[in-house]
């Protein structure tokens, strides 16, 4: 696999695989984008054309041959949820008391280290910035650059103060990736010693172009759905369980539209009952939010006269009838509603409850 197997952004590879060449790597590169946009692969492939052994040169820039041997053992960390699964059962087959000691870190090559949110908070910690520092003043030792992968740009505060110190005196043979949906998490004295390159979302053609290609299972009006669902985002499409979508959209329905009646609430109550505890529970309440939030965007699309910009145009007939039994002011209050949902969810609120205290709460 070389660059050729990214698909769009074609204006953001080139302009850094120029730098490579050029020799003008950024110290600290933001890659920003959606996620699923491919923030993480375009980084892995950046550690393996400035670090390869082989390069090529086919297409008039520096690419990557995927054969030698530190393309093979980057790529070893090329599958993330992967490697960051292992990790976690390796940390968990530790004593409690290393346990307590170690970050979650994955490091396939000795001069690539990739550095995930740590669970359970899933953020970025003191100790994963840390072991940057206590390695980054080193030279690497089997290639030209060590490369610094964050995944995620939610930060404890110690962790970004101290992550700040290091690009404040850059070694000239190291480059810190940093992956984020918002740059806007990032510290402004972070933004600033950065150069930020920004995936962008690709056109619904050419969603549908690859899924046809590499999704062969769905048929052409679930391409077209998956397609415009994946927001954009390549690596949303491939892996989008369209199932899962329409059970959860199935229940977002319900709830939104018990919103907009004062009828009868059995058949809601039914339905919010199956929203247990438990992290299945959890994944399920946040699928159902997800959904919702893609509803209720739609329902604006359509009172704003833009039924080109809705993403589930299987249901148009469905949304259409909700829209026009809310104005604006409803969808505002519905996604506030929502996001106090979400942040109960993190309080531990019962889930039940909470989705019947918001479907409730809106009733007209």
């Amino acid at each position: 696999m070389a660059f050729s197997a990214f698909h769009g952004n074609s204006d953001v590879v080139s302009r850094l695989r120029e730098m490579v060449e050029r020799g003008r790597l950024p110290h600290a590169i933001i890659l920003a984008g959606p996620r699923g946009a491919g923030k993480y692969k375009l980084a892995q492939m950046m550690a393996k054309v400035v670090n390869c052994l082989s390069p090529k040169n086919g297409d008039g820039l520096p690419d990557f041959c995927s054969q030698c041997a530190n393309c093979l053992r980057i790529a070893e960390a090329d599958d993330l949820d992967a490697a960051c699964a292992q990790a976690v059962h390796a940390r968990e087959e530790m004593t409690a008391a290393d346990q307590k000691d170690t970050r979650l870190l994955i490091q396939t090559h000795p001069d690539v280290l990739v550095i995930p949110p740590d669970p359970p908070q899933m953020m970025i910690k003191i100790g994963q910035v840390r072991r940057v520092i206590e390695t980054i003043y080193y030279r690497p030792g089997e290639a030209r650059e060590r490369i610094y992968i964050f995944t995620d740009s939610a930060f404890m505060k110690e962790a970004a103060n101290s992550l700040l110190k290091v690009l404040e005196e850059p070694p000239e043979f190291a480059t810190i990736f940093l992956l984020t949906e918002n740059t806007g998490e990032l510290l402004p004295t972070i933004r600033s010693r950065a150069m930020t390159f920004t995936l962008g979302a690709l056109p619904v053609r050419d969603i549908e172009d690859y899924l046809a290609s590499e999704r062969r299972e769905l048929a052409p009006k679930q391409r077209a759905l998956v397609a415009r669902l994946s927001g954009g985002a390549i690596g949303r499409a491939r892996g989008f369980d369209l199932e899962g979508y329409v059970e959860a959209r199935k229940d977002a329905l319900t709830m939104l539209s018990s919103a907009t009646s004062a009828s009868d609430h059995s058949t809601l109550f039914r339905t919010t009952e199956t929203y247990r505890a438990g992290a299945e529970g959890k994944d399920k309440t946040e699928q159902l939010i997800h959904t919702s939030y893609l509803l209720l965007e739609d329902m604006l699309f359509v009172k704003s006269d833009t039924e080109d910009l809705v993403r589930n145009t299987d249901i148009l007939g469905e949304i259409k009838r909700l829209a026009a039994a809310v104005d604006f002011e409803w969808i505002g209050a519905a996604t506030s509603g929502l996001g106090e949902v979400e942040s109960g969810m993190r309080r531990n609120l019962l889930r039940s409850l909470s989705l019947d205290a918001f479907a409730t709460a809106l009733e007209r």
